[in-house]
C-alpha cells in the first residue's frame, strides 16, 4: 500500500507543489484547500481533495475524518501548511485581527493535529510536519501578527515533539525564508481588511515603506527567494528519513538568521533586524 499524507493549503504555492511532487513519488495525497472551487480543480487532477479551513472548526473535524476514512483508518503523515500574514505595526493591530490570525495559523493547526494523533499512535507510526518560517525564530518590523503566530507554533511544536518521544510519532518543523508564492498578495488583502493606516501615527511610514513593499516591490523577487519546490525537497527529507531532524532550514536567510539568533548579543541582533 502507498503511504498517505494529508496536506493543507494546496490551492497554490507550497501546498500545491508538495501535493503534486509527493503524488509523483507514490504517496497517496489528500490535498485540502479553504475553498471548494480549488478542491474541485485538484479533483480534476486526480487528487482526493476536500475542504479544510483552519478558521472553520467544522471543516477541520470533517476533513480529518474524511482523510482517515479514505485511508482505511490510517494516515501516515500530516503536513500543516496553510497560513497568512496581516502586515502592520503592532500598535495598529486590532485585537480581533490577532485572534483571527492565531486561529488560522495556530489554533486550527493544533485542532487538526490532535485529530490525527490517536490514529498514528494506534497504527504504530506517523509524521507530523509543521511549516513554520524564519519569522518563527526572529522578528521583523511590520510583521508582528505573523511573527506571534509562528513563534507560538514553534513553541507548541517543540513541546509536542518532546511529549511524543515515548510514541512512534515524529514531529518536525520546516523553516522557510522567502519563497515564491502568492503570500504577499494575500497579505495585502489582509492589510486592507484590518489596518486603518491612514489614521495611524505611522501613516507616513506606511506610505513610504510598507505599502510600497506590498504593492510595488512585489514586481521583483527577493534575491534570496526560492521556488516552492525548495520547501517540498525539505518536506521529502522530513517524511522519508528514518530519523528526521527536528528542523529543516530552507533558504539562505533562514540559515543566516538561525546562526545570528544563536551567536549575536540581543542588542546587536535588534540593531541588525531593525534595518528591515
Amino acid at each position: 500500500m502507498s503511504r498517505s499524507i494529508l496536506i493543507t493549503g494546496c490551492s497554490s504555492g507550497i501546498g500545491a507543489d508538495a501535493a503534486r511532487t509527493l503524488r509523483d513519488r507514490g504517496w497517496r495525497v489528500f490535498a485540502t484547500c479553504r475553498r471548494q472551487s480549488d478542491c474541485d480543480r485538484l479533483a480534476r487532477e486526480g487528487f482526493d481533495s476536500f475542504v479544510i479551513d483552519y478558521e472553520d472548526p467544522d471543516s477541520i473535524a470533517t476533513g480529518a475524518a474524511r482523510a482517515i476514512d479514505l485511508g482505511g483508518g490510517q494516515l501516515d503523515a500530516l503536513f500543516n501548511n496553510g497560513a497568512h500574514a496581516i502586515p502592520g505595526a503592532v500598535e495598529d493591530l486590532p485585537p480581533e485581527a490577532l485572534s483571527a490570525i492565531l486561529q488560522a495559523n495556530l489554533v486550527g493547526w493544533h485542532d487538526l493535529t490532535r485529530r490525527v494523533i490517536p490514529v498514528m499512535r494506534a497504527q504504530g507510526h506517523g509524521r507530523i510536519v509543521n511549516n513554520s518560517s524564519v519569522l518563527g525564530m526572529i522578528a521583523l518590523k511590520w510583521r508582528g501578527a505573523y511573527v506571534a503566530s509562528k513563534f507560538a507554533l514553534e513553541g507548541l511544536t517543540d513541546t509536542l515533539r518532546l511529549e511524543m518521544r515515548d510514541t512512534p510519532i515524529d514531529v518536525v518543523l520546516i523553516e522557510p525564508g522567502p519563497i515564491a508564492t502568492r503570500f504577499r498578495a494575500n497579505a495585502a488583502r489582509q492589510f486592507e481588511r484590518w489596518i486603518d493606516w491612514e489614521n495611524s501615527a505611522r501613516a507616513e511610514q506606511y506610505r513610504t515603506t510598507l505599502r510600497r513593499r506590498l504593492y510595488e516591490s512585489g514586481k521583483g523577487s527577493d534575491r534570496f527567494e526560492l521556488p516552492a519546490s525548495a520547501v517540498t525537497a525539505a518536506l521529502i527529507r522530513a517524511l522519508e528519513a528514518r530519523r528526521p531532524r527536528p528542523r529543516y532550514f530552507v533558504t539562505v536567510p533562514t540559515r543566516a538568521m538561525g546562526l545570528a539568533r544563536r551567536m549575536l548579543p540581543g542588542r546587536l541582533l535588534d540593531a541588525l533586524l531593525a534595518r528591515g
